[in-house]
Parts: C-alpha cells; structure tokens; sequence
C-alpha cells in the first residue's frame, strides 16, 4: 500500500476540521427544549391600526337608515349615507374645505353611533334616523328634485370631499367623539354642558366671528301673547318688563330667565317656542310678543357657517374641526371598521 502523499492529508485534516466544528458548536444545545423566538407581531400589529381604509372597506359596512317619510329602513353603505348627509346638512355651494370638515363629522358620527348600543327613539333594526335627531339625509332622487340642474356639479363635489377624507373620523383620547354641528353660532359656540348637561372635553366654547355673514344669523318672529303664555306655562303682568335674564351662558346665550314667578332655561324656551336659537330677546307691542334671535342650532361643536368662512380664509379642513373641537385628532378609522366588519 503506497503511502499518501503529505499534501492529500493535509486536505483531508481540513476537510475534517471545517465539518465537524459546527458539530461540536451546536452539540451543547442540542438537548435544550425550543422556549421562545424573536417576534414581529407587535411591529405588525402598529402597521395594521395605521392603515388608510379604502372605500372598499368602507362601503362593506352598511347603515341602516329609518325613513321617516315612508316609514321603512334602508339599508345603505356606509359612503352613500355619507353623501346624502353632506348633501343635506351643508350647502354644496360652500368652499371644498367646509365641505371636507362636514365629511369628517358626518363620518365620525355615524362610526360612533354604529359602535354605540344607543338606538333610543328608533324601531328595531335601525342603526339611524334621516332627521335633526341625528343627521339630516336626503337620497338621489330627493336631491335630484331639491337642485333640478344643478344636481350633478353640486354632487360632485360632495363626492370629492368624502374621497378626500375617505377613511378618516375625529378622536379624542383614542375615541371617536361626539361630533356635533349646527348651522350658525351667535358669534361664540356653546359649551356641552350649558346646553345639554353633558359635559365633554372638545365640545368647549370658542369665538366664531364668521358666523356673522352667514343670511341665519339674524331673525324675528311674532308670537301672541296668549300663545306665549299658554306655551311656557307663564302668565304675564301688565308692567313693562317680561321676565328677566338671571343668566348667562359662556356663548353668551340665555342661560336661565325669571318670568311669571317661574325660572325657565334658554333652551326650554327655545324648544317651546321654537326659536332659531337660545340667545333671544324680546318685547311686547300690543298683544303681540316680538322676538329677534341671534344665531342658528344648538351652537354645540362645528358651525358650519363659520367653518365656510374660515376656509374662505385659506384654512384646510384640519384646521377647521381643530379649531372647533379642542385636542382632537384625523385619525384613521381602520381600528373600528374592522371591529364592525369581524361582528358582521
């Protein structure tokens, strides 16, 4: 048998040694049970709640919309409710800003309303009604007959403001929030609390000087003062003053008012006589009670008029509801699409 040749075994000596570390490495761990790995959930998890919904997913959800008119619930997606909304509650011929900061309340609401159990005043299987109660809605044809020729630019670019906010609502501390509007303040908004007892961090009182161009900021009406008496429950005196304002809100609304020995609040008066809004004065001139209004709506979050002159200001919609409605976000609504899509 020849002997081998001194450079052959040197090969085979590395050959030998490059094999078996690896071997030797690994032989301490191999009888060590698999306990845990590096994981990406967390990092997937951030990906997925900030992601933009599409109209897709928007439109897989559905709003069931109680009709008052026929009595019967409609069943829409949750965008074509949207532009009946819009279409309804402001007037397409405002500035596109507006009409994006009215996209981005009317969202928020009805996301908030849908993951809400509150379905008070509705019949069973309604998520929504088509009034004041909640948000104002109008379908194509009712729209069609409301703006003869004008319906197709003026839904366009309705359209065109829900597609720029698609996907995004108002949150406050991680929440959708109550997301109210009305058409005119009195110059200020109003407090939550002043207004309806609840007291919520955004909905606070700001300046809103804008609202003062808007054709609803003055009104007058004529009551007689029979019904005035019959619908406050008050009978009036013969001297020159009726009733008195003890109170003031911080929109410097009626707050409360003495009248006929009986303390009534602006807004129960509002309600009762049906006022435009609850900063009002009054006078009697024969048998007649005058009274002239200022302002328009509850005055509780958003005015939309002031909305409109603030984008005529070259304000964008993300101005607008900062500005109405305090230490809020433009969040993504991902994070309860899915909720309410996986309950479906």
């Amino acid at each position: 048998m020849k002997a081998m040749k001194p450079v052959i075994v040197l090969s085979i000596a590395v050959a030998f040694v490059i094999i078996m570390i690896p071997a030797v490495l690994v032989l301490p761990f191999s009888n060590d049970v698999t306990s845990g790995k590096l994981a990406e959930q967390l990092e997937k998890k951030e990906k997925e709640e900030g992601k933009e919904v599409t109209a897709n997913e928007m439109s897989s959800i559905d709003v069931a919309v109680y009709r008052t008119a026929t009595q019967k619930i409609q069943k829409l997606p949750l965008e074509t409710y949207l532009s009946g909304v819009v279409a309804a509650e402001m007037p397409a011929d405002f500035e596109e800003e507006a009409l994006k900061a009215q996209a981005l309340t009317a969202r928020t609401y009805i996301v908030n309303q849908l993951m809400s159990n509150n379905r008070r005043g509705l019949p069973k299987g309604a998520d929504v009604g088509d009034t004041e109660m909640h948000q104002v809605y109008k379908n194509n044809n009712e729209l069609k007959k409301q703006w003869g020729s004008d319906y197709k630019w003026k839904m366009k670019k309705i359209d065109k403001a829900i597609k720029e906010t698609e996907g995004k609502i108002l949150t406050y501390d991680g929440k959708p929030i109550t997301a109210t509007f009305f058409s005119t303040s009195n110059g200020y908004t109003e407090n939550s609390e002043e207004y309806w007892q609840a007291e919520f961090p955004y909905l606070k009182s700001v300046s809103s000087p804008w609202d003062k161009e808007s054709p609803k900021f003055y009104n007058k009406m004529v009551v007689d003062a029979g019904d005035f008496e019959r619908k406050l429950g008050v009978s009036l005196s013969s001297g020159t003053t009726i009733g008195t304002v003890v109170q003031r809100t911080s929109g410097n609304r009626v707050g409360v008012v003495e009248i006929g020995g009986k303390k009534l609040t602006g807004k129960q008066i509002r309600e009762k006589l049906a006022l435009n809004s609850s900063d009002f004065d009054w006078e009697r001139q024969g048998n007649q009670i005058v009274i002239t209004t200022k302002g328009y709506g509850h005055g509780v979050g958003m005015s939309q008029y002031g909305a409109n002159g603030m984008a005529r200001e070259g304000k964008n919609y993300e101005d607008i509801v900062k500005y109405y409605y305090k230490g809020v976000k433009v969040q993504s609504s991902s994070k309860w699409i899915n909720t309410m899509t996986a309950k479906k």
